[in-house]
């Protein structure tokens, strides 16, 4: 299962990014994370369920320094098994 995450609010420059790097990899969550040009962080996140549910939760908030305004989430295609861990990529 995997979801496509957009986050708005005052999410760059905050260590959003690096912030749910370590969550996913707690979690055991492969996917990826990346700067927009809008301002928005973006995200793919693959996982079971309930490790699903907690980054979400966890991305609602996101690092101390963060305040997140809005959190849209939708199902995507799962990522390929080949992909493994969680990256964070360059700003698109």
């Amino acid at each position: 299962m995997a979801l496509h995450l957009v986050i708005r609010g005052i999410v760059q420059g905050v260590g959003y990014r690096e912030s749910l790097c370590r969550e996913a990899d707690r979690l055991g969550i492969k996917g990826w994370v990346r700067n927009r040009i809008d301002g928005s962080v973006e995200a793919v996140v693959d996982g079971d369920a309930a490790a699903l549910q907690t980054i979400v939760e966890w991305a609602r908030r996101g690092p101390p320094a963060a305040r997140v305004s809005h959190l849209h989430s939708e199902s995507c295609e799962a990522l390929e098994s080949s992909h493994l861990g969680f990256q964070r990529r360059p700003t698109q």
